[in-house]
């Protein structure tokens, strides 16, 4: 039997309360019971290394002082050396990196799942850069929003695609919220994607774009049959992009009910 997967919370749920107060913020977070979290906005090219490292050192010290640790982190890839993302990932102590959107590649845009020929590019550097992340013991992976469902001309979706053309090395972050937008069951993605999803994005609410998020229960997202096909998941990450309630009594909610469903562990 599977161990449960470790809970975790990306950071992108609190952005605006971090950006007003980053220590009382996670130490509020923390407060809720989460132990680790998922940073965002990492291996951003414009900045010079020195720019970037000191950074995620002003992070890691926040960090240690509310008591939360790094399961993953959502970073750019650069089109060139990739020593200053490995060096953020070194000072967070995150062992596995995830590009959320295409247009944190370098060298690409939001167009990519529509247009075979950018896809067959997009997935070789990112399998470039996975082999070339993993001699210095980081994984890397890609997370989904809805347009990776787009159809190509010949009527094959571009998320299938993708997963076709990358090499074994390219990790998957299933969002099962934005799956179930785009018209997919996340527990049918999770068994075709096997091995390769190591964590999944939970979150619940009306499954269309621009829909504010509820408690996990009250949408249209099937978490229990998601949790079930993924019970090889490393990592249940709890997000929110957007709610009209508050967004840590919804994280509270939501951590109460991936617990009592099982297969999660605090």
């Amino acid at each position: 039997m599977s161990s449960p997967a470790r809970l975790s919370v990306q950071l992108y749920s609190i952005r605006e309360a971090l950006a007003a107060d980053r220590d009382g913020t996670l130490a509020r977070l923390a407060a809720l019971g989460y132990r680790h979290v998922e940073p965002c906005g990492l291996g951003q090219w414009d900045l010079s290394p020195a720019e970037r490292a000191e950074e995620a050192r002003a992070l890691r010290a926040a960090l240690d002082r509310a008591g939360l640790a790094v399961s993953s982190v959502h970073a750019a890839v650069a089109a060139g050396d990739l020593a200053p993302l490995v060096e953020e990932c070194r000072i967070l102590g995150a062992d596995t990196v995830f590009v959320p959107v295409p247009q944190m590649v370098e060298g690409f845009d939001g167009s990519v799942f529509s247009d075979a020929d950018q896809l067959r590019a997009f997935a070789a550097r990112l399998t470039e850069a996975a082999e070339e992340l993993a001699a210095y013991g980081i994984r890397l992976g890609y997370h989904n929003h809805a347009f990776e469902w787009a159809e190509l001309p010949d009527g094959r979706t571009g998320f299938d695609v993708f997963w076709e053309l990358a090499g074994e090395a390219v990790l998957a972050e299933l969002d099962v919220y934005w799956a179930t937008v785009a018209g997919q069951d996340p527990a049918a993605v999770l068994e075709r994607l096997g091995g390769r999803a190591v964590a999944a994005h939970l979150k619940d609410g009306p499954a269309r774009q621009g829909a504010p998020q509820t408690p996990i229960g009250t949408g249209d997202v099937d978490i229990p049959a998601a949790l079930a096909a993924g019970r090889h998941l490393a990592w249940h990450i709890a997000e929110i992009d957007e709610t009209e309630l508050d967004v840590f009594a919804l994280l509270e909610t939501n951590r109460a009910a991936l617990l009592g469903l099982g297969s999660t562990a605090g």
